[in-house]
C-alpha cells in the first residue's frame, strides 16, 4: 500500500512567549490568520511552563491545535507529562497535542544526557497507555491508572533512523526532522513505515510532519551564513543525514567546533557568528537543511516539496533565528506570503 498526500496545515513554535497573557493573544492572532497549530518549547530554564501557557491560550481560542514541542522524559516523568497535557485537553478536549523528543538543549543545559531512543520509546508508550485510560504495571501494589485520562495524540520529534523506526512502532505522529533534501525526506519517512511494519500496525496510520528550519530574509549573504550553522546542527546530531547525499564535512571536527558557540548550532545566541564557524560548509549543504531566501522563494521551496508526493499532513517552519515579537511579524508575513498563496 502506498502512501497518498493529505491536505497540509501549517504550524508555528515560536509564539510570544512573554507571559501566558502574551501567548494566549498570540495564539488567537495565529488562528485568526490561518495557521492551523500552534506549539511551544518545553524547556525549563529558558521559557515559562508550557502547560500554564497553553491552558490560558486554549481558553482565548476557538480551533487551533496546541501543544509543546518539544516535552522529553527526562526533566518531567512520563506519568506527569500524562497528567499535564490530560488536565489542559480537559479546558478544550480534542485541540491539544503532545510532541515528544529525547530533550537535546533542554536537558543539557542543566547538565543531564538527552534521553535514549529506548528510553523515549517506554515513555511515549506510557502516556498513550495512560491517557488511553488503561492500567499500567509500575511495580506497585496496583497498577498505575490515571483518572482523568485523555485521547492526547502523541507525536515524537525524530531525525535519526532509529529514532524514525521506534515513532513508526509506537507514536501516533512523526515530526520529521532531516532538514529539505528529498532523498533525506523519503528516507525518513521510509524509516517510520518499516517502524509501523515492525509493529504490526496498518500501513500509513503514523501521521507525518515535517520541522522545517527556515532562515528568511532578503539579505543572501546573511540567510547563507545562518544556514550553514542550521546543517552544522544536523551534522552535529546526525552525520548520515551528510553521508545521505554525498556531503563531506572538511573542516574541524564539529565537537571541537562546536566549543566555539553555545548551546550548540541550532540554538546559537549568534547564528550568524555561528555560520561563520563553519564557512567552509558549502551552499549544497545549507541548501540542503532549510528554507532559505525571501518569502516568496520560502514558498517556491515548499511547493517543490510538496510535490514529491510523500504524505505530510503538518509543516513547522521554524524561523531562524528567533523573530523578535512584532519585529517584522514573521507569522503575519508567512501566512500571507506562503500559506495563503501555496
Amino acid at each position: 500500500m502506498s502512501d497518498t498526500r493529505a491536505p497540509v496545515s501549517f504550524g508555528l513554535n515560536r509564539l510570544d512567549l512573554r507571559s501566558p497573557a502574551h501567548f494566549a493573544a498570540d495564539a488567537r492572532r495565529l488562528e485568526l490568520l490561518g495557521w492551523r497549530y500552534g506549539f511551544i518549547p518545553s524547556s525549563p530554564l529558558l521559557a515559562l511552563d508550557p502547560y500554564v501557557m497553553l491552558a490560558r491560550a486554549l481558553e482565548a481560542t476557538d480551533a487551533i491545535v496546541l501543544g509543546p514541542l518539544i516535552e522529553n522524559p527526562v526533566m518531567r516523568h512520563p506519568a506527569v507529562i500524562a497528567g499535564s497535557i490530560a488536565t489542559v485537553d480537559s479546558i478544550q478536549p480534542g485541540r491539544t497535542l503532545l510532541g515528544m523528543g529525547v530533550g537535546d538543549t533542554a536537558v543539557r543545559l542543566m547538565g543531564k544526557r538527552p534521553a535514549t531512543v529506548a528510553a523515549l520509546e517506554r515513555a511515549v508508550e506510557t502516556i498513550r497507555a495512560l491517557n488511553s485510560g488503561q492500567e499500567v504495571a509500575v511495580r506497585a501494589a496496583r497498577p498505575a491508572r490515571l483518572r482523568h485520562a485523555a485521547a492526547v495524540p502523541v507525536w515524537v520529534a525524530a531525525q535519526g533512523a532509529k529514532t524514525l523506526r521506534m515513532a513508526g512502532r509506537v507514536a501516533d505522529g512523526v515530526f520529521i526532522r532531516v532538514g529539505i533534501h528529498p532523498e533525506n525526506l523519503r528516507r525518513a519517512v521510509d524509516a517510520v513505515r518499516a517502524g509501523e511494519r515492525e509493529a504490526g500496525r496498518p500501513a500509513g496510520e503514523v501521521r507525518i510532519g515535517c520541522v522545517f528550519h527556515t532562515v528568511f530574509g532578503d539579505d543572501a549573504e546573511r540567510t547563507r551564513r545562518i544556514a550553514r550553522a542550521v546543517a552544522a546542527g544536523y551534522y552535529e546530531y546526525s552525520p548520515a543525514l551528510f553521508t545521505n547525499i554525498g556531503l563531506g564535512w572538511d573542516g574541524e571536527p564539529v565537537a571541537t567546533l562546536k566549543r566555539r558557540v553555545w548551546p550548540d548550532f541550532h540554538h546559537a545566541r549568534d547564528m550568524e557568528a555561528a555560520g561563520d564557524v563553519v564557512a567552509f560548509l558549502p551552499d549544497t549543504a545549507a541548501n540542503a537543511f532549510a528554507l532559505v531566501g525571501p518569502f516568496e522563494a520560502i514558498r517556491e521551496q515548499l511547493r517543490a516539496i510538496l510535490e514529491m508526493g510523500l504524505p505530510i499532513e503538518i509543516i513547522v517552519p521554524h524561523p531562524v533565528p528567533t523573530p523578535v515579537p512584532g519585529d517584522g511579524d514573521y507569522a503575519k508575513q508567512f501566512a500571507e506570503r506562503v500559506i495563503e498563496r501555496l
